[in-house]
């Protein structure tokens, strides 16, 4: 199966401990991703978090399965997402002082059939692309 890979760096108006703690709360990615319309079954062990995400599609809702893997010390956050149609996607999210704010770098990798690659890689990078934007939104505020 196709593997591709891309990132994308940005600051935010927000100390690296803020930004880490939003994003390994499971219940900000609902709207910070803007298909996640809703986030249960969270279960917290250790340095890892599991929970389902609901995708809204136009047509379907689409149930993932994440596994966060947090960092506070680097800080980062690592999430391996599978999500039906044999579709991996790995998100890591590192995040750098930055003057007054943060730099956070998001890589992703994603794994999926010929089939699907176009598809899955533009959603991949415009979800990735406008939850820059809203994250840098919620933390101007």
């Amino acid at each position: 199966m196709p593997v591709d890979a891309f990132a994308h760096t940005f600051a935010v108006a927000a100390a690296p401990a803020t930004v880490y703690a939003h994003l390994a709360d499971p219940r900000s990615y609902v709207g910070l991703s803007p298909l996640v319309v809703a986030v249960r079954d969270v279960q917290t062990d250790g340095d890892q978090v599991t929970y389902v995400a609901l995708e809204r599609f136009r047509f379907y809702t689409n149930p993932i399965r994440v596994t966060m893997t947090l960092d506070p010390a680097a800080p980062s956050v690592v999430s391996a997402v599978v999500s039906p149609g044999r579709v991996r996607l790995r998100a890591a999210v590192t995040l750098t002082p930055s003057g007054n704010g943060t730099e956070v770098t998001e890589s992703i990798t994603v794994e999926s059939p010929s089939l699907l690659r176009r598809y899955v890689l533009r959603q991949a990078r415009a979800v990735q692309l406008k939850r820059a934007a809203e994250l840098t939104r919620r933390m101007a505020a």
